[in-house]
């Protein structure tokens, strides 16, 4: 019984204690009392003191790292020193709150650099100081593990089907659609597997176009771009790019990342 009073009285404290949140007009308002102003272009927002000086922004990043992986971040950049931005997480009072009410909650309840008596200078002074580390899940860092490895092949595709990292030429697509080379997605459903194929001529792996799923000539196999809802919503059809990319991470011996270039013996040639 004493426990259960207790955790009541505890459930109550965080009630009553809990801030009132609410932007009308561009004014932030925390229990009714008017703290701050608050104007947005496109999804930057500028945090200005109540006569209307800029104080610092919240720039909201929603990006794709690598398939159907995305991040969503946002880069806090003070009006004063706008050499210095930082990347850090944000939160939202609920699941559908937009872009304005999760800068807002952020601000005022996990960077605390709006409270009661305006914007907290010496708060915003001590985040940019001690800036705090991302809460990256696994999957998300394992999306820019393989990220980085991609981006050391520089992967791409020319007209004809040749895939070329780094400029040399690793391999080709077979069995290309009628739209290859006026199309750079991948939307035609054809009855025949587009095929890849190394420089050797060595099959590594297919593209089923119905099932949007890539199989290596191994036996892996990969889902392509798989449809998410909401905010992180992504494309239905792939790249040829994102094939050979996806393709060089699940075969390894496809595409070696060279990380330096070899040059040869240079002879100067002796005029005549």
């Amino acid at each position: 019984m004493k426990r259960g009073i207790i955790i009541l009285f505890t459930v109550l404290g965080i009630f009553l204690h809990a801030q009132n949140i609410k932007t009308k007009r561009g004014i932030i308002n925390l229990d009714g009392i008017p703290v701050a102003k608050l104007s947005n272009k496109s999804s930057e927002y500028t945090f200005m003191d109540l006569k209307e000086t800029p104080m610092y922004t919240i720039k909201f990043i929603d990006k794709s790292i690598v398939d159907s992986v995305r991040d969503s971040y946002i880069i806090v950049n003070r009006v004063y020193n706008r050499d210095k931005t930082i990347e850090i997480d944000y939160s939202s009072p609920s699941a559908f709150s937009g872009e304005e009410k999760s800068a807002v909650f952020t601000s005022v309840k996990d960077l605390k650099i709006i409270d009661t008596k305006g914007i907290n200078v010496k708060n915003l002074d001590e985040l940019f100081s001690n800036v705090p580390k991302r809460k990256l899940d696994a999957k998300t860092k394992d999306a820019y593990t393989i990220r980085k490895k991609i981006d050391k092949m520089n992967i791409e595709v020319n007209k004809v089907g040749e895939i070329l990292s780094n400029g040399v030429p690793v391999g080709y697509f077979t069995n290309l659609p009628v739209s290859f080379g006026s199309e750079d997605t991948i939307m035609d459903k054809t009855p025949i597997d587009i095929e890849i194929y190394d420089a050797k001529s060595k099959l590594i792996g297919r593209y089923i176009t119905t099932t949007k799923q890539l199989k290596t000539a191994g036996g892996k196999s990969f889902t392509i771009y798989r449809e998410m809802s909401g905010r992180a919503s992504i494309l239905k059809f792939p790249t040829y790019k994102a094939l050979a990319e996806r393709m060089a991470i699940m075969d390894p011996n496809f595409i070696k990342i060279q990380e330096k270039v070899n040059v040869g013996t240079v002879s100067k040639e002796t005029p005549n």
